[in-house]
C-alpha cells in the first residue's frame, strides 16, 4: 500500500507539471495531503500515539483542508486569473519532470546507504526538484507558493522515511514552517496587487523603495 501511495504521489508531481490552471494546482496540493496522511497513517507504527495524532491531524487539516482554502481566497480575493502561464510549453514541462523523475531513481539506485529507503528518496526528490520547476517556470506569484508547498511536500516524505524517529519538536517545525511561509506571502501577494493589476513575476522590476 505505502508503493501505491508513493507512485500515486509521483503522478501527482508529472501532472503538476502540464496543469494549467491554478484550480488544478490547488485540488492536486490538497490530493497531496491526503497521499501524505495515508503515507504517516501506514509508515508511523512505532511513535507514541501523541505524535502520531498530531501528525494526522497535521497533515488533514492544514495540508489538505487550510491552506488549499486559504489558497483559493487569496486567488479570489486578489481576482487573479485562473491560468497558470508557464514559460515553457506542456511537452516540454512533461519532458523534463520526467526526466527529474528519472534522475532522481537513478541517484537513488546509486546510493548504497539503505536509510532511507530508495522510494521514499526518489519521491522527496522528485518532488524537490519539480517544486523548483514550478517557481522557476511558472509566471504567477501565487504559482510560487504551491511550487513551495511541493518542496515541503518532498521534505515530508523523506521524513517519513524515518518518521519513527521523528520527535514533537520536528512536528512543529514543519508546521510552523508551513503556516508562516504560506501566510506571509499571502500578506505579500494582497500587498503587490494593491499596486500591480497583474500577477505576473515579470512585473515585480516595477517595484520601487
Amino acid at each position: 500500500m505505502t508503493d501505491i501511495f508513493l507512485i500515486t504521489f509521483t503522478i501527482t508531481l508529472i501532472y503538476l507539471g502540464v496543469a494549467n490552471r491554478l484550480s488544478s494546482y490547488v485540488t492536486t496540493i490538497a490530493f497531496q495531503g491526503m497521499l501524505l496522511f495515508g503515507l504517516a497513517y501506514i509508515e508511523l507504527t512505532d511513535i507514541s500515539w501523541i505524535n502520531l495524532i498530531f501528525i494526522l491531524l497535521e497533515t488533514i487539516l492544514f495540508k489538505t483542508i487550510a491552506i488549499p482554502y486559504f489558497l483559493k481566497y487569496v486567488i479570489q480575493k486578489n481576482n487573479i486569473t485562473r491560468d497558470s502561464e508557464p514559460f515553457l510549453s506542456d511537452f516540454v514541462s512533461l519532458f523534463l519532470i520526467t526526466s527529474i523523475i528519472l534522475g532522481s531513481l537513478l541517484l537513488s539506485n546509486a546510493i548504497q546507504d539503505p536509510h532511507p529507503r530508495n522510494m521514499f528518496f526518489v519521491v522527496a526528490l522528485s518532488s524537490l526538484f519539480t517544486g523548483l520547476y514550478i517557481i522557476v517556470t511558472r509566471r504567477k506569484i501565487i504559482t510560487h507558493v504551491m511550487g513551495f508547498l511541493v518542496i515541503e511536500n518532498g521534505v515530508f516524505v523523506l521524513s517519513l522515511a524515518v518518521g519513527n524517529e521523528m520527535t514533537m519538536l520536528v512536528n512543529i517545525g514543519i508546521l510552523l514552517d508551513i503556516f508562516a511561509s504560506v501566510f506571509l506571502l499571502g500578506i505579500f501577494i494582497n500587498k503587490i496587487s494593491d499596486v500591480m493589476k497583474e500577477q505576473d513575476v515579470n512585473q515585480l522590476s516595477n517595484l520601487k523603495d
